[in-house]
C-alpha cells in the first residue's frame, strides 16, 4: 500500500471515492473543500491498495508541522468504502505515521465523523486511534432528533410556535440569502459580537455549487425576513447552520416556527435533525441558554470527539 498527497490531478478520482464512501457527506468533495484553500494549507491524503485502486481519503490541512482532519470542516476522519475492514484501518494508520515521520510532521489531530452521519457502521479508525494510543483532547455535544422517535416539545417550544402560526408567519424555501446575510450579520454582531465564518459571497457560491445540500429556509410576515437557517442536507441528516432570529422574529416565535415546518414537514422522511454544538472553549464550557432551546424541541445529544495522536 502506498500513501499519496492530494494533488489537483486527483479531483476526480477523490470525488469518486466519496461517493461511495460509507461515511460520506457532502463537503469532502473538493468543491467544497476548496472554497476556502487560500485560508489553509490543503494536506490531503490518498491511500492505495496493492494494485494502486483507490481505498482511503484523509481530508486534511497542515499547520505549524501538525496534520489537522480537517480545521476548515466541522469533522474530518478518515473515508473509506463498505470494503474497508478493521485489520486495514490498522495498516492504513501505520501507513499514515511512516508517510507524515518522512515529511517532519510529528502530530495529527483528527476529528472524527459522528455515527449520525455513517451510512453504515464505520469506526474502525476510532479503534485504530486506540492502538495507537490517541488521546481524546476534546468532545463538544450536538443536539440532535431521531426523527423515527421524536420527543415532546417543552410548553415553551409549544407555545412560541403556536404564537408564531396565529401571527401568521410564513414559512419557506427561499434564495433570498443577501437580505437573510443582512439579518444574520446584523444580530450576530449585536448579540455575540462576531460575524458568520461564510461571507454572503462565499455561501451564495457553495449553494450553487450544491443546491441539493445547501438550502436556505426563512419565516416571513409582510415580505420582511423575520429569521430562519441555513440547511446542510446529507444522506441521512438535516443539519442547522446560522440559525437567526431578529428582534421582531423573537417577538413572535418566528424562528420556532422554521424548526416546526422542517422538523414535521421537510425533514419527516430523514433520520436525523441536527442542531449543531452548544460548546465553547473547546468543548469545556457549555452554552446552558442554546442547548436548552434546542432541546425543547425533543433534541438529545451525541458526542464530536477530537483526538490528537502523537506520532
Amino acid at each position: 500500500m502506498k500513501v499519496l498527497k492530494y494533488e489537483n490531478s486527483n479531483k476526480n478520482d477523490w470525488n469518486n471515492f466519496v461517493l461511495e464512501a460509507k461515511n460520506r457527506h457532502f463537503f469532502f468533495y473538493r468543491d467544497y473543500m476548496d472554497y476556502h484553500a487560500d485560508r489553509f494549507q490543503d494536506y490531503s491524503l490518498l491511500v492505495y491498495d496493492e494494485k494502486d485502486k483507490l481505498i482511503a481519503l484523509l481530508p486534511a490541512n497542515l499547520k505549524d508541522s501538525t496534520l489537522y482532519s480537517h480545521q476548515g470542516l466541522t469533522f474530518g476522519g478518515v473515508l473509506v468504502d463498505t470494503k474497508i475492514k478493521a485489520e486495514k484501518m490498522l495498516e492504513i494508520f501505520d501507513l499514515f505515521k511512516e508517510f507524515l515521520l518522512k515529511e517532519n510532521i510529528r502530530k495529527i489531530v483528527y476529528k472524527c465523523i459522528p455515527y449520525i452521519y455513517h451510512l453504515q457502521p464505520s469506526e474502525e479508525d476510532k479503534y485504530a486511534l486506540f492502538r495507537n494510543e490517541a488521546k481524546l483532547i476534546r468532545r463538544d455535544i450536538s443536539s440532535t432528533i431521531y426523527l423515527d422517535s421524536k420527543g415532546k416539545y417543552s410548553k415553551g417550544r409549544k407555545w412560541s410556535v403556536n404564537v408564531a402560526k396565529k401571527a401568521k408567519i410564513s414559512v419557506t424555501l427561499s434564495l433570498e440569502y443577501e437580505n437573510y446575510w443582512n439579518l444574520l450579520t446584523k444580530t450576530l454582531a449585536s448579540q455575540h459580537d462576531t460575524k458568520p465564518v461564510h461571507s454572503l459571497e462565499e455561501i451564495t457560491k457553495l449553494a450553487n455549487l450544491f443546491p441539493e445540500n445547501i438550502k436556505l429556509y426563512i419565516a416571513k410576515k409582510e415580505e420582511k425576513v423575520l429569521g430562519g437557517t441555513v440547511i446542510f442536507e446529507n444522506d441521512k441528516v438535516a443539519h442547522t447552520q446560522y440559525l437567526v432570529n431578529g428582534q421582531e422574529g423573537r417577538e413572535v416565535g418566528a424562528l420556532d416556527l422554521v424548526i416546526d415546518y422542517l422538523i414535521n414537514e421537510v425533514y419527516e422522511d430523514k433520520k436525523y435533525f441536527d442542531f449543531g454544538m452548544s460548546n465553547e472553549n473547546n468543548g469545556l464550557y457549555l452554552n446552558t441558554g442554546l442547548i436548552a432551546q434546542k432541546e425543547g424541541f425533543g433534541a438529545s445529544a451525541i458526542a464530536h470527539d477530537t483526538y490528537e495522536l502523537n506520532i
